[in-house]
């Protein structure tokens, strides 16, 4: 199956989900940026410098990027995603962006509901340090406020409420989401043939100051004996020990 047919298949699996799912008001606005902020730096795949430009957005909007020549919006929504190697990509109107993940994750965790992300220089979010952390301290450089929309009016802000458990399964990765009046996750990963990451897990309540703690700076990782394959492979051209954490099948202590 190709890539865009297995992405198909995926987002006809999820439909049958949306009957389990309702959004219900908050009884909060909508969030945006106070002003923009802006980071650059090494595009993972690339290599190429970009610079990733965060600028207030209305109500309603939400969070997408404007890239490409023809400076096209791609909505930061799963119908955009693309199957893509080793990152998670957004196309529209002829447009792409990748390695989108650290950042959508941060703008989620410190609530910012809409955002426009101008992405010059190429078609990469910079990759930063490899975690979420730089975009964390940039939203948080800036502060938040209430979104308006073009009327001038806040819209209230939306949040999903699961009423049946929910399951997906690719390969050996699944995830599974279980009704609740907070948000808790638990993640497992079981990577016995790199010693230094080996089976762990995490669990917890999460909120902005939780991901903060534990969750934020959690930086990409790959195996030194792979790399050479990938970079012939035309990918992590930006990949370095100062975005990433190199580890060794050989050397347990590597990471």
């Amino acid at each position: 199956m190709s890539p865009r047919g297995c992405l198909s298949a995926y987002s006809r699996a999820l439909k049958p989900f949306s009957r389990a799912i309702s959004w219900k008001p908050t009884g909060r606005p909508q969030q945006t940026l106070i002003s923009e902020v802006s980071r650059s730096g090494t595009g993972l795949h690339s290599g190429a410098s970009t610079t990733a430009r965060l600028l207030p957005a209305m109500a309603g909007e939400g969070r997408y990027f404007v890239s490409g020549l023809s400076r096209s919006r791609v909505p930061a929504k799963i119908d955009h995603a693309v199957d893509s190697p080793l990152c998670t990509t957004l196309c529209g109107d002829g447009a792409r962006v990748r390695t989108v993940e650290h950042l959508l994750s941060a703008l989620e965790a410190c609530g910012v509901d809409n955002c426009r992300i101008e992405i010059e220089s190429g078609d990469e979010v910079p990759l930063l340090d490899g975690s979420a952390k730089g975009w964390v301290e940039a939203i948080e450089q800036v502060g938040l406020c209430a979104a308006e929309n073009s009327c001038g009016h806040n819209m209230d802000k939306l949040a999903p409420e699961l009423h049946e458990p929910m399951y997906l399964r690719r390969n050996d990765s699944f995830v599974a989401a279980f009704p609740s009046s907070k948000v808790q996750i638990t993640y497992g990963i079981d990577f016995p043939k790199v010693p230094a990451i080996g089976c762990q897990w995490f669990s917890s309540f999460l909120d902005a100051s939780i991901y903060l703690k534990e969750i934020a700076s959690s930086r990409t990782f790959c195996i030194y004996e792979e790399v050479e394959r990938m970079r012939n492979a035309g990918l992590i051209q930006g990949g370095s020990a100062e975005n990433a954490i190199v580890c060794s099948l050989l050397e347990a202590n590597w990471c």
